[in-house]
């Protein structure tokens, strides 16, 4: 089976099947979340916009042009190279994070879920599409989206640091959860888009030769991964 699109099969399944899982739950969760001891709420508040892709994209995009600098300029072949890696990894974080970004707000846009801070009014179901109101833009989250995204891509890129990578992403969507500004089910949208994001990027960088290369299951594997296990 071609991988992009099982990847694209897993992922969505998982997706559908926490959704399921969280919707019925999402009141009380959140309920829950936000009533922890005020050391905990305000430990998540100083965490949460770890998750915003403005960071996120602005950063890869500054190292993306002064990497780009570096190799018009330098004169050293070794500090080329390293310019062109850096190129290609800016590249990288910047085209994934940025897709992420725009599917989730045009997702957030086109469902219009009414976000936690909305409960007493419309509930935790209320869906107003089309509205390009930011208290309805809670399915998925922004936040987790990007959070998924940015460390997808370093789980791509550092597949011996996965669980690590795993556990930041969650501490990032839980916060969002635990601060009011979504639903368990918006995190767990957003956590599973960034992610897939990340793969479906990598997969392009794959079958150009950048960073990635694909293994012998298909799978994109870092370069560095692959020249190891050759050598072994």
């Amino acid at each position: 089976m071609n991988q992009p699109l099982a990847s694209t099969a897993w992922i969505f399944l998982t997706t559908l099947l926490l959704v399921l899982a969280f919707v019925p739950f999402d009141p009380q969760l959140s309920h829950w979340a936000q009533n922890l001891p005020d050391e905990i709420v305000e430990f998540n508040r100083e965490i949460t916009d770890i998750g915003s892709a403005a960071w996120m994209i602005y950063t890869s995009a500054l190292l993306l042009l002064v990497a780009f600098i570096v190799r018009r300029t330098a004169h050293q072949d070794a500090l080329r190279h390293k310019a062109r890696t850096a190129r290609n990894l800016s590249a990288y974080f910047l085209l994934t994070i940025g897709t992420a970004s725009t599917v989730v707000h045009g997702l957030k846009f086109l469902i219009g879920r009414a976000r936690p801070e909305l409960f007493a009014e419309y509930g935790a179901y209320s869906l107003t599409p089309f509205t390009s109101d930011r208290l309805f833009e809670s399915f998925p989250s922004g936040h987790s989206t990007a959070a998924g995204a940015l460390f997808g891509a370093f789980a791509m890129l550092m597949p011996q640091l996965r669980p690590v990578f795993l556990i930041l992403a969650l501490a990032i969507g839980v916060s969002r959860v635990i601060v009011g500004a979504h639903y368990p089910s918006d995190v767990a949208a957003g956590l599973l888009l960034g992610l897939w994001v990340a793969i479906m990027v990598a997969f392009v960088f794959a079958r150009q030769g950048w960073l990635f290369r694909l293994d012998a299951g298909g799978w994109p594997a870092p370069k560095r991964a692959i020249s190891q296990q050759k050598e072994k």
